[in-house]
């Protein structure tokens, strides 16, 4: 569905419009691939980063550098795709955001950046690499989150609560909080300015956790107030999961910083108990979002069909079982280690299952073209 633009992103379109009718088409077979890719691929690198570290922190060596090496592989990818996109379809880009369903999942750009980062320091200890992916998530949040808010605040003819909000929304939250945690990993690299970069990654927390509470309240207004159908529950839901937990993530990174900090150490008993707090919730939440999969495609019968949204339930299990390991070495109890763990298996299998389900939707969507030699009806 295209929505109208305003503003700036008129003209933008108009111009993109008048440029797009000199740029020569894409092959057939990448075109619809190209022309229809969701902003929430990106979420691949999101779930992938998170899992990787994860089984770096439970001593899983092997597993942990695949997935690095496969993720930066993934980041490569979907940047190149990305750019085609901006290059022959720049008309759908500004379109998707404007749009409130799809605008936000832009966001994922951001959060998959900088989880690779915190990959590149946790497993690599490539300090200076991670700066690179730090100054480009600090880039892309700070145009996404003024840029993407502002074209939906002045929009016009805004979509009601029911069809506008959804579980993407909170990918906003963390994008915020992944960023907060790289800062505090690329501190090193600044020895001159330790105090004012745990200072930002304070911010960026305290931000993070101020629009997790304002999103959720309209998620849960939302799914309590409004009718939900089994389709429209989709596995982004699974992110208020992943924004607790990331936020659990954030805080105890604060909290193994702040030694020494005169920022952080006076505050440390108030980061403690909010890590704890929002651990607790994002415990809360998964017997909840369980339930509710469970109706969705075990008594409605939706069918599992593979879509980029599937990243965002690996997500929430791969950083529940990250920030419940950080948990753990923070307060020292050992039976959350055990919790981790089982937790950390389950993202395994359901990031498995996720990247076949990928690989499967791409060999069917060629198959047509390359038996057929059909096209795709959106024209670059």
């Amino acid at each position: 569905m295209r929505f109208a633009a305003h503003g700036g992103i008129v003209a933008l379109d108009l111009a993109f419009a008048g440029r797009n009718s000199s740029v020569p088409k894409l092959p057939d077979r990448i075109r619809p691939l190209i022309a229809d890719m969701s902003p929430a691929c990106f979420a691949m690198l999101m779930s992938t980063g998170i899992v990787s570290i994860a089984c770096h922190l439970s001593g899983l060596g092997f597993l942990a550098m695949s997935l690095f090496w496969l993720n930066l592989g993934f980041f490569l990818i979907l940047w190149l795709l990305t750019a085609l996109r901006l290059r022959f379809y720049p008309r759908q880009v500004l379109s998707d955001l404007n749009n409130h369903s799809r605008g936000v999942e832009f966001f994922t750009m951001v959060a998959g950046t900088c989880i690779l980062g915190s990959q590149m320091v946790i497993l690599k200890n490539a300090g200076a690499w991670a700066l690179g992916f730090w100054v480009l998530g600090i880039t892309l949040a700070v145009l996404l989150i003024y840029g993407v808010l502002t074209a939906l605040i002045i929009r016009a003819d805004k979509p009601g609560l029911g069809e506008g909000i959804n579980g993407n929304w909170l990918v906003i939250t963390v994008s915020i909080q992944s960023i907060s945690i790289l800062t505090c990993l690329v501190v090193p690299q600044f020895p001159g300015h330790r105090e004012e970069l745990l200072f930002c990654a304070l911010c960026l927390f305290l931000v993070g956790a101020m629009l997790s509470f304002l999103v959720i309240t309209l998620i849960f207004y939302r799914i309590l107030f409004f009718q939900l159908e089994p389709q429209a529950f989709e596995p982004s839901y699974w992110i208020i999961a992943g924004v607790d937990a990331i936020t659990t993530f954030a805080g105890a990174t604060l909290v193994t910083n702040s030694y020494g900090s005169r920022v952080l150490e006076p505050i440390l008993h108030f980061l403690v108990g909010c890590t704890i707090f929002f651990w607790a919730a994002a415990t809360w939440w998964i017997p909840l979002l369980i339930i509710l999969l469970a109706w969705r495609h075990l008594i409605r019968r939706v069918p599992l069909v593979y879509a980029p949204s599937y990243w965002g339930m690996v997500f929430p299990l791969g950083m529940y079982a990250t920030c419940t390991l950080h948990l753990a070495g923070i307060i020292h109890l050992a039976f959350l280690i055990k919790i981790a763990r089982a937790c950390l298996y389950a993202a395994l299998a359901l990031w498995l299952l996720t990247f076949l389900g990928l690989l499967r939707s791409l060999l069917g969507s060629l198959r047509p073209l390359s038996c057929h030699g059909e096209s795709s009806p959106r024209d670059g």
